[in-house]
């Protein structure tokens, strides 16, 4: 109690000390204590137990176009806590149009209308105004995708059961090395028999693409030694690309290891991933991919197979498509056939007259061999080629491009990056005699005075060289059927 005189003058007697001392502490100019005390520590908030929580999010669900779909989007109560009990309310949101759905409460109902990726929010609602809200998917898939047919033991992809052949590790001559030396394959991701039979599911398997209508053999077709026949191909909604398809034979060898005609992609991993995330050419994210692989059941075990786990991620799809393209190896053609066991080839044996002449204009006076070079004929980097004289597009810079491999030229036309020609034999003259004197032009195609090169060639002797360069032609591999789609028509 205070009321006693001797209880006060205590007090006051403390109070004083109390000022002093925090004058003292202070050192300066007298100060109000009040003001030298230091706050106390900031308790930490005791988490809300009244707020509404996310306890078990909805997982991504697969629909089909055109059949009834029906789901619970609070799973029977159990997607969000009600900590006060007073029961829960829920709306549920959709972005973008509807689709075909609709949803009362959180029942969602309908007939999906096209196929896609559609994006639902949940709200839920207790009886004092608190909410919490949860996003999902739904994916909408195209009512006529199949499934793959796949033979019981797995096809020969690898290099120990499909051995590359032995002139593939030789010089060709001129400078150019072997198609081995070329070879761009990364210590991690060595073609395997499991790991190519997922890429090639995978590469003829529309869901990869947004609306279902896509693969990356619509633009790359076996027939036509992996290119297209517009000189544009057709996205998922019908759009144009903006270059020729590139052909993929023997994409394996290029030392570079860059690709697209323009090298924008530092690996074929790298490249694999990109037209799937083009918004023209098939328009989906990588969140998506993953999402419509894991929702389509046949992907489990292919994964399995090839990583050792069913655990589907965007690197392990790059890889195996890569592993797939890799495997795009030509080795049966005429040209081929010259060869024996020992790796010498017996042209002369093989070759008529007229693909004998064109060869040695191939190799020599028309000077083909200098960029498309190896057993492969394959490219050795980007050049400016004079296809205009001023440059139109700019390439990998200064209007240079990547030259696909030469193997099944006579198949895959049109022919440059824009598909400006029809026919080999067009190509042929426009090297004869057509080369524009770019700025940028490859000195290979100049004299050493700085003049074009024209070739000169004679009528049978551009014949010839198409000749030639038909041998390169592997009908085995256009019809090869470890290289053609596993989904029945």
């Amino acid at each position: 109690m205070l009321n006693s005189l001797p209880a006060r003058r205590a007090l006051a007697t403390v109070l004083v000390c109390a000022s002093i001392f925090v004058v003292g502490c202070a050192g300066d100019a007298p100060t109000l204590a009040t003001e030298q005390v230091t706050s106390p520590p900031v308790a930490t908030p005791t988490p809300n137990t009244d707020a509404i929580a996310v306890l078990s999010p909805n997982a991504p669900q697969a629909a089909m176009v055109g059949v009834p779909f029906r789901y619970d989007a609070s799973k029977a109560g159990a997607v969000f806590s009600d900590p006060r009990k007073t029961g829960l309310t829920y709306a549920v949101q959709f972005g973008g149009t509807n689709n075909g759905l609709s949803a009362v409460g959180c029942e969602i109902g309908g007939v999906p209308a096209a196929a896609g990726a559609q994006t639902v929010t949940v709200v839920a609602r207790d009886t004092t105004g608190r909410t919490a809200s949860h996003q999902f998917t739904i994916v909408v898939f195209s009512s006529d995708l199949a499934t793959p047919t796949l033979p019981v033991s797995a096809l020969a992809y690898s290099d120990a059961r499909v051995p590359l052949p032995r002139y593939f590790t030789q010089d060709a001559g001129g400078g150019a090395g072997s198609a081995v030396g070329a070879d761009n394959t990364p210590a991690g991701n060595a073609i395997t028999d499991a790991g190519a039979t997922l890429g090639r599911v995978l590469f003829y398997d529309r869901r990869l693409s947004q609306n279902d209508r896509v693969s990356c053999s619509s633009c790359h077709q076996q027939a036509f030694a992996f290119s297209d026949t517009a000189r544009l191909s057709r996205g998922f909604q019908g759009a144009s690309t903006g270059r020729h398809s590139l052909g993929l034979t023997n994409a394996r060898f290029y030392a570079g290891g860059r690709f697209f005609w323009d090298e924008r992609a530092t690996s074929l991993e790298a490249q694999v991933l990109q037209p799937i995330q083009d918004a023209t050419e098939m328009g989906l994210t990588l969140e998506q991919l993953q999402t419509k692989l894991s929702l389509t059941p046949f992907y489990n075990d292919l994964f399995q197979a090839a990583f050792g786990s069913r655990d589907i991620t965007t690197d392990r799809v790059a890889q195996a498509l890569a592993q797939f393209v890799r495997s795009l190896t030509s080795i049966n053609a005429k040209f081929d056939r010259a060869f024996g066991p020992n790796g010498v080839p017996n042209f002369e044996a093989t070759f008529t007259a007229q693909e004998l002449q064109g060869q040695q204009l191939y190799n020599g006076r028309a000077g083909c061999a200098r960029c498309h070079g190896t057993n492969a004929h394959i490219s050795e980097a980007v050049h400016n080629t004079g296809l205009d004289a001023t440059i139109t597009d700019v390439g990998a810079g200064n209007g240079r491009f990547k030259a696909p491999s030469l193997r099944n030229v006579e198949v895959r036309a049109p022919y440059m990056h824009d598909g400006r020609f029809r026919t080999l034999e067009q190509v042929v003259d426009f090297y004869d005699r057509g080369v524009q004197n770019n700025p940028g032009l490859d000195q290979r195609l100049r004299l050493p005075n700085g003049q074009l090169r024209r070739l000169n060639l004679s009528l049978a002797e551009r014949d010839a060289l198409v000749a030639f360069m038909k041998t390169f032609t592997d009908r085995t591999f256009i019809s090869d059927t470890r290289l053609s789609s596993p989904f029945a028509r």
